[in-house]
């Protein structure tokens, strides 16, 4: 690839910001350094390395580079034989520190990234460098340690003994009161290694000694007290053996790095591609990126999904969608200037130039793109006055450089082509170049204003027109790329909207050729229908949005409810047997002592408790519904009970609606398609539920529901079965039941609610929340005890 074109593409801003998720300077400088790859497999492996970084620190978000640095030169100057001073041995270990904590993290999750795992095997762990220089070193105060060598320390001790000394003795001096008026200060100084006191000019000799310095002004001259001479000879003794040895330490130090720079410098090449792997995936995550589908077929792919520049800003910038067929290779986008066409075209270079870096794009999922042996662009003003070149020739020039050798796999992006010259020359010139990009079959986006392009676009094979769009009203461009529709002109309207006379607009628009006035008037038209079916389509993909939400959330609340009616029955169930348990204890304590008359009367009592135990166990907490066998097949109509196998569960149809199935679940109500309905049984006269419900029928093994549904029913019949099933649930333990009747006339809902209300069983009753059908449920509340 020919780096003059990533400059076009603005692809070195890109390498710029992200560089700033670098951790240190060799991995800044990988990242400058980034070029785009023209080999499917390394464009795969970099793009697998990014989305293992993502993943992995989505759970170590902590895992990092920190403490690192670019120790190579460190490492080549020791080999060499250079002293390495403190603060470099220290940047050495903490490198080395760092490349060992990442090799281990990394190696232990090998299986899971083993991409990741295979480059942490290139680090290496030099224990022996770090145990040294953090056993000489003191990283607080940057120097060799005191316990570094026996004679350092020993050394040191010695140093400090004598420092003592030879200030304790010049604390003497400059505290005797005779000696207070010839000093200008009573403080202790050094000059040239040595301890000196501070002495006025005009008192010179008073205090005998060495002169070693005197100050600016020459008022004050620095003596060396004879008394302290010998001690001072002895500290700066002590002073250089102390230099000797630390320089001893820092060799052997200096030597140990050396001896192993070969190594140092592949772990930091090696931390340096893991800065820049995980610099790309914290870049993607604030992006907001995914990894887009490669696809190698033999025609390029260039299927961009919601693409965002991303140099601009996320909050405001327009996305980009182009999804190009296999056939089409050449786009011609038209429309206003700064309408976006320039930014389009360049969406595009990055998108793929960013891919074939490793980098995860801007897009939303779905988006593909194949890999181009080449990016070429001729985008902005070349004009040239150091060449005398013009607008027109600098684009000429520079597509002259690149044409002959396009192919397909070659990606075209050209800006204005053909413009900077007569216009009528200039339209046959792009036109001609455009068929013989087409005829090298290289994939090519064009952006121009020459009408003739869109007649071309649209009347040559494997090629089509684009627009970004204008608003009318506002003046202003909406920057949306429209695939398929060319751009229309918007000359006659701004004029207008911008106050122009009308009669000077009609009579401009006199002097158009008809057939381009109704070409722009249909053109028009096609945009508004598109714009409509546009938004028809966001409401259909709104609408099908909230129709799945409401159906998980009535999977959950069935889901609910059934746990609900299950932990009821269960209790009530418990209950009952517990108390028939304990009459049975008392009734076996007392069977011993009873005449024969009362034996009679304790056996009755006996049955009575059998007969309780059955019905406890008629009010079992029913299992989860199994798919019930699949019946014959049978055309479903309303009222027919169907099984939803999504739901695990059987409803009844209440309605047929385009195609599909409204279906009632309990209280619930969902619409469902055809294949996802299976037919089980039609309502029948002859079937027991549909045949008015008496007392007759009541038993205290009928298992009681906590939904009743009377829609459909005359209010005679769903009195009838209100009852019934109000008598069954107050037996069987039951806190309230939910009553479906519907809102329409209200008349039902009245038959119920009185009917309620002369129940002694119900305690009370009150209309269904909002979220249960409002006044078209009623919740009878019921006594605790039968």
């Amino acid at each position: 690839m020919e780096p003059q074109h990533w400059n076009t593409l603005e692809l070195p801003k890109v390498l710029a910001k992200l560089t700033n998720y670098t951790s240190f300077s060799a991995g800044s400088d990988l990242a400058r350094a980034l070029e785009p790859s023209t080999f499917p497999d390394v464009v795969a492996q970099r793009l697998a390395e990014t989305r293992e970084a993502r993943s992995i620190l989505i759970t170590r978000s902590d895992l990092g580079l920190g403490g690192v640095h670019d120790i190579r030169p460190l490492a080549e100057n020791a080999a060499r034989g250079i002293l390495l001073l403190p603060p470099d041995l220290l940047a050495v270990r903490s490198t080395l520190i760092a490349a060992r904590d990442l090799r281990r993290t990394l190696i232990k999750v090998g299986n899971q990234y083993p991409r990741l795992g295979s480059l942490a095997e290139r680090l290496s762990e030099p224990s022996g460098i770090i145990n040294e220089i953090g056993r000489c070193i003191d990283e607080n105060n940057l120097e060799v340690r005191d316990d570094a060598t026996p004679e350092l320390a020993d050394i040191r001790r010695e140093l400090r003994d004598s420092v003592n000394r030879v200030q304790e003795k010049l604390r003497r001096i400059i505290t005797n009161s005779r000696n207070a008026l010839y000093l200008q200060e009573a403080i202790i100084t050094q000059r040239g290694g040595r301890f000196v006191v501070p002495v006025k000019i005009d008192f010179k000799g008073r205090i005998p000694g060495i002169v070693h310095d005197q100050s600016a002004s020459g008022a004050t001259l620095f003596v060396e007290p004879l008394s302290t001479v010998e001690l001072n000879n002895k500290v700066r003794e002590l002073q250089l053996r102390e230099e000797h040895e630390v320089q001893r330490v820092l060799q052997m130090l200096s030597a140990l790095i050396g001896q192993q720079a070969q190594s140092i410098t592949y772990t930091v090449e090696a931390l340096a591609e893991l800065d820049l792997i995980f610099a790309k995936a914290r870049y993607a995550d604030d992006l907001d990126a995914i990894e887009p589908r490669l696809d190698n077929g033999s025609r390029a792919t260039l299927r961009l999904i919601r693409a965002r520049h991303p140099l601009l800003d996320p909050a405001t910038v327009v996305p980009l969608d182009l999804d190009l067929e296999p056939d089409l290779r050449i786009v011609v986008i038209t429309g206003p200037n700064t309408g976006g066409k320039t930014v389009a075209l360049k969406t595009v270079g990055l998108m793929i130039l960013m891919t074939q870096c490793g980098l995860h794009l801007p897009v939303s999922a779905g988006s593909a793109v194949s890999i181009f042996d080449q990016v070429y662009a001729d985008i902005g003003d070349e004009q040239s006055i150091e060449q005398s070149l013009s607008t027109f020739s600098s684009h000429l020039v520079n597509l002259v450089s690149f044409i002959d050798r396009t192919g397909p796999r070659s990606l075209v992006l050209l800006d204005e082509l053909g413009a900077g010259t007569d216009p009528a020359e200039g339209s046959a010139l792009a036109r001609a170049i455009l068929d013989y990009l087409r005829a090298s079959e290289a994939m090519t986006i064009v952006a121009t204003h020459y009408p003739e392009l869109k007649v071309w676009a649209h009347s040559t094979e494997g090629a089509i027109n684009a627009s970004v769009e204008f608003d009318p009203e506002t003046l202003r461009p909406t920057y949306k790329l429209t695939v398929g529709l060319p751009g229309r002109s918007n000359a006659f309207a701004i004029a207008t909207r911008l106050g122009l006379k009308d009669n000077i607009v009609a009579h401009a628009r006199t002097m158009v050729a008809e057939g381009d006035l109704k070409a722009e008037d249909l053109l028009a038209e096609i945009h508004h229908q598109h714009e409509v079916a546009e938004r028809s389509r966001v409401e259909a993909d709104h609408a099908r949005l909230e129709a799945e939400a409401t159906a998980r959330q009535l999977r959950e609340r069935l889901g609910r409810i059934e746990e609900e009616r299950a932990s009821i029955l269960e209790a009530a169930q418990t209950n009952a047997q517990q108390q028939i348990e304990t009459l049975r204890a008392e009734l076996d304590q007392m069977r011993s002592g009873l005449n024969p008359a009362q034996a009679v009367e304790a056996a009755a009592i006996e049955a009575r408790a059998e007969e309780l135990l059955d019905q406890t166990e008629a009010i079992a907490p029913q299992p989860v519904i199994e798919k019930p066998p699949a019946g014959p097949r049978h055309s479903i109509r309303v009222g027919d009970r169907v099984y939803l196998e999504k739901l695990n569960t059987l409803g009844e149809v209440t309605a047929i609606d385009r195609g599909q199935y409204e279906v009632m679940v309990g209280s619930l109500r969902t619409r469902v398609k055809p294949g996802e309905a299976e037919w089980r049984s039609s309502p029948s006269v002859d079937h027991p539920s549909a045949r008015p419900a008496s007392a007759d029928n009541l038993k205290l093994t009928t298992t009681a529901r906590m939904e009743i549904d009377l829609r459909g029913m005359r209010a005679d019949d769903a009195v009838t079965e209100v009852e019934r099933q109000i008598d069954a649930a107050f037996l069987q333990g039951m806190p309230f039941v939910r009553i479906i009747h519907g809102k329409g006339s209200g008349a039902l809902r009245k038959a119920v609610r009185e009917a309620l209300q002369a129940n002694p069983a119900v305690k009370s009753a009150e209309s269904g929340k909002d979220q249960e059908g409002g006044e078209g449920v009623t919740i009878a509340f019921l006594h605790a005890d039968a």
